[in-house]
């Protein structure tokens, strides 16, 4: 057992956690980063089945042009020389289709085009949609580091606005509305009470551009450990955090579990604030600050598809595809019934490095509820070649892969001809390898009705714990990033801070 000293502690490896990790780093504090599993990285962790590399979570990022958000983000944290990237279709990033119309509706990139696209295929909803387009830079804009600015005018009323309430505002055509809410899996389900600014961030930021990265979102993780390292921080896997000491009202160390001490000034979680009050304890903390947390409700987690192609059997597809049943399905997609299921799903390609215009797999993702592998839900794996599980739930696991194909199937009628394996993911994988509640998407739901209970910030009651993460402001690439940022303003001179993080060119 060794015992440790730094200024930044930091529990968790994901992207929350490292961004933290870099900029306090870089700013001269002695930082160490401590991650439970065997790969860093949280939802940009990558795996290869027949030598196809396939992401657990990232499939496409947006705002990366030169001068866009991300790119002077990922610039100032000096990983942005280091991503190969492959700017999708500018015309049609995102398809949106249903079984019940044989259109291919296009979210194109750049707002202008965004809207024109729309508006060739709604020509009588050009005003609508031009108003749509408005209102979601408007709103993008309305967030001060969306703009890389430090902002205290910031209205948090914005957050009480519902994406049913804007839409319903601006048209009656229920075609279009489901069409811009088409791609509403980057933020884990739509639901009328979703605030329109959590559709407006996650769509806005691929209307900017949209890329896929080569080789996986693992590249970021890399990247950005490699920064961390360059600037004096430690980081370790395969060292969890279980338990915390606390003195006079401040966390003053945290143990892993071969009980090595790693005492600092200042703690950042970026692992599930239910997890974080439950390893430093809740006698901690103030009964309404506990409830607030625990009655945090997560989101749908998913059942996923990982396809490797036979050698240039499948046309690579530069697009993402989001496909529903029909156009009740886009605000009803989580309230499937067995029989239907799934009602809707998204398919990511990957190209062949060898032969570009050829996929070299696909990954296919739909909505589950955790209730359904509730079965087994007192067992966890994180090793692939390990089969802990029972038959049965093997047995069930091949009974969805073969539901969920047959509905794609339908779309593609010859590719089960064209797939050389096929794998698949449960609630459970999501669970055990990100570590969020029920296999959460994106953490905790966000709430139009009640933004303030659903918005949760990066302060705590604990002076010196800080927290980041998918589950604190917003979710995705973009939104932890900039939630990252906001932890590290606290932490930091403000003014000096927002100096240098606006100093990368435009």
């Amino acid at each position: 057992m060794t015992a440790r000293k730094y200024d930044i502690v930091i529990i968790g490896s994901g992207l929350g956690g490292l961004v933290c990790g870099v900029v306090m780093a870089k700013e001269g504090k002695k930082v160490c980063v401590l991650e439970k599993n065997i790969q860093y990285g949280g939802n940009l962790q990558t795996f290869s089945r027949n030598k196809a590399i396939f992401d657990t979570g990232v499939h496409y990022i947006g705002s990366l042009e030169k001068g866009q958000n991300l790119h002077r983000y990922f610039e100032y944290l000096g990983i942005m020389k280091e991503l190969k990237l492959l700017q999708m279709d500018k015309d049609g990033y995102d398809l949106i289709t249903f079984d019940d119309d044989e259109t291919v509706y296009r979210h194109a990139q750049g707002f202008e085009v965004f809207g024109q696209s729309l508006a060739d295929q709604f020509p009588e909803e050009k005003e609508a949609i031009e108003k749509y387009v408005k209102k979601l830079v408007e709103t993008c804009e309305s967030f001060p580091l969306f703009k890389l600015k430090f902002d205290t005018n910031y209205n948090p009323s914005i957050m009480e606005e519902s994406v049913s309430d804007v839409l319903n505002s601006l048209t009656t055509n229920e075609r279009l509305k489901v069409v811009l809410l088409g791609s509403g899996f980057l933020y884990g389900s739509v639901k009328p009470n979703t605030p329109f600014a959590v559709h407006a961030l996650s769509v806005g930021s691929y209307i900017q551009s949209a890329w896929r990265c080569i080789n996986g979102g693992s590249q970021i993780t890399k990247a950005l450990v490699k920064q961390l390292r360059n600037h004096g921080g430690e980081i370790y896997k395969r060292t969890e955090v279980i338990r915390a000491e606390v003195e006079n009202e401040r966390l003053k160390a945290v143990f892993d579990q071969n009980g090595n001490r790693y005492e600092a000034e200042t703690f950042i979680s970026n692992i599930d604030p239910k997890l974080t009050l439950k390893i430093i304890g809740k006698q901690h903390f103030k009964k309404n600050y506990i409830n607030r947390i625990e009655n945090q409700t997560p989101y749908i987690s998913v059942f996923s598809l990982y396809i490797v192609f036979k050698k240039e059997a499948f046309p690579y597809r530069n697009h993402n595809i989001y496909h529903f049943r029909n156009q009740e399905n886009v605000l009803a997609a989580t309230n499937y019934t067995p029989a239907e299921w799934p009602e809707n799903y998204m398919l990511s390609f990957a190209p062949s490095h060898k032969q570009k215009d050829s996929a070299e797999s696909m990954t296919a993702l739909t909505y589950m509820h955790f209730d359904e592998v509730k079965e087994w839900e007192a067992t966890f794996n994180t090793a692939a070649d390990e089969n802990i599980r029972s038959e049965r739930y093997q047995q069930w696991k091949n009974e969805k892969t073969e539901q969920f194909l047959r509905k794609i199937e339908k779309k593609y009628p010859d590719i089960r001809e064209k797939i050389l394996s096929i794998d698949a993911s449960s609630p459970l994988s999501y669970r055990d390898y990100i570590g969020v509640e029920n296999g959460s998407l994106y953490g905790y739901e966000k709430d139009a009705s009640n933004p303030f209970r659903t918005m949760l910030t990066p302060q705590t009651k604990i002076p010196n714990l800080w927290l980041t993460g998918q589950s604190i402001n917003m979710h995705g690439i973009v939104g932890v990033t900039i939630g990252a940022m906001l932890t590290c303003k606290y932490l930091l001179d403000e003014q000096e801070f927002l100096a240098k993080l606006t100093a990368t060119a435009p």
